[in-house]
């Protein structure tokens, strides 16, 4: 088998791997942390010190999703320049790229900071509005790791 198999397997596994991730901190880390007070009896954190716990776990996460955007990058424009050109991918691939970015680097940060600034910072507008944002950029990330993953494993299969 050539390396190309290996390359090829490694990123549909990260996509994917990534995906799951995604979803899983989404649709059940995140509701398991928020609604804590009716798993725990003796301890209750409340909504502020639940988003506390909440954001250390994205920002970690963060580190991770800068790994997946710097291998899409390279891999979709190894692909591209190749002459292996396919609009679906490439679309998916951008918004995997910058979805990412956006949760990593502006949506997790600034979330980060508002919560240190305390909890009154935390009730603002401005932060419900970051929040909603962020919710909304990683429904979108998991929309298109999804595509990209299904899309490039058809690709794969042609060859």
């Amino acid at each position: 088998m050539s390396k190309k198999i290996y390359v090829d397997f490694s990123y549909l596994i990260l996509l994917a791997a990534t995906f799951g991730a995604v979803i899983v901190l989404g649709a059940v880390v995140a509701p398991v942390i928020f609604h804590s007070d009716k798993i725990l009896v003796d301890v209750l954190l409340n909504r502020y010190n639940s988003g506390i716990i909440m954001g250390e776990v994205f920002h970690r996460f963060s580190y991770w999703l800068y790994v997946v955007a710097a291998a899409v990058a390279i891999y979709e424009a190894i692909w591209y320049k190749m002459g292996q050109r396919d609009a679906i991918a490439f679309g998916s691939a951008v918004t995997v790229l910058f979805s990412s970015l956006m949760f990593s680097a502006v949506y997790a940060p600034k979330i980060l900071v508002m919560q240190a600034l305390g909890i009154e910072a935390t009730q603002s507008d401005t932060f419900a509005n970051i929040h909603i944002a962020s919710e909304l950029d990683f429904k979108i990330l998991a929309l298109s790791l999804f595509v990209l993953f299904i899309r490039r494993l058809m690709l794969l299969r042609r060859a």
